[in-house]
C-alpha cells in the first residue's frame, strides 16, 4: 500500500500538542481591526483547541501527525 499524502495547508495552520490534541489560532485577526474592540481582539491572540468531531477529520488529512 503507499504512503498517504499530508495536506500541506492542514499542516500550515493546525499544531498538534504533545498530548495529540490539535491546537489552531483564532480567525479574524487578519485585517478589519478597527472597528472590533481591544477586549475582542486580545481573545483572538489565544490559540483553541479543535474538537473531538473535527479530529477526526484532521486525523485523516494528517496521517503521519505533524513533526
Amino acid at each position: 500500500m503507499p504512503k498517504l499524502k499530508t495536506k500541506k495547508a492542514v499542516l500550515k495552520r493546525i499544531q498538534m500538542t504533545k498530548r495529540g490534541k490539535f491546537r489552531r489560532f483564532q480567525v479574524g485577526r487578519r485585517h478589519l481591526l478597527g472597528h472590533k474592540s481591544s477586549k475582542r481582539t486580545r481573545r483572538l491572540r489565544r490559540s483553541v483547541l479543535i474538537s473531538k468531531v473535527e479530529k477526526r477529520l484532521i486525523k485523516k488529512l494528517l496521517p503521519y501527525g505533524r513533526k
